[in-house]
């Protein structure tokens, strides 16, 4: 390889060209800083000015009617809306009818009454940061909660009302949810 006067690059190649944005309040440079909840943009002359945003910008989209429909509640108009669990079907009419329609609703014959309180049937929600879990119906009244999927089946060895279904280094198996009770089953 023989050695030539002409560098590979210009250095023009290398420089970087970093356009700033300007803070609207006092308009100082922003840039990307970062907390414990992830990244956002924040103003340089942070203690001075307490511009941010978010670093990614969520679409949030503005309520849609749906047409023909009618609020089972109330008679007015549903619409798809956004929230901050997602999207979701609501009444136009809000502060005063409060009717949401769930989308993910279960066949009765699949559900499985809890065995805490006998009185409501386990479902599944989720958290605000997304993860599932398993909670009862009646839930100020009676706060049982499992965090695997249930199934209708009763502990050989507590007697405890269902069993949950848990991944574990051998496979899948079934188990009591009491931590008092040692019962686990493979599937």
């Amino acid at each position: 390889m023989s050695k030539t006067s002409d560098p590979l690059f210009s250095s023009h190649e290398h420089a970087l060209e970093k356009e700033y944005e300007l803070c609207p309040k006092c308009g100082s440079e922003l840039s990307v800083k970062n907390s414990k909840h992830g990244g956002f943009i924040g103003c340089n002359s942070y203690p001075v000015c307490d511009y941010t945003r978010p670093l990614v910008q969520h679409e949030q989209i503005e309520a849609q009617i749906i047409p023909d429909s009618k609020c089972p509640d109330c008679g007015h108009e549903l619409a798809v809306k956004s929230g901050r669990f997602g999207i979701f079907i609501g009444c136009t009419h809000y502060p005063t009818c409060k009717h949401i329609e769930k989308h993910d609703q279960e066949e009765p014959e699949d559900q499985i009454a809890c065995p805490s309180c006998k009185g409501g049937m386990i479902e599944h929600r989720t958290n605000r940061f997304g993860k599932g879990f398993y909670a009862c119906s009646g839930y100020p009244k009676c706060k049982f909660l499992i965090n695997y999927p249930p199934v209708a089946e009763s502990c050989p060895e507590c007697g405890f009302g269902i069993l949950v279904e848990r991944k574990g280094a051998a496979g899948m198996r079934l188990e009591c949810p009491k931590k008092s009770c040692k019962f686990k089953r493979p599937i």
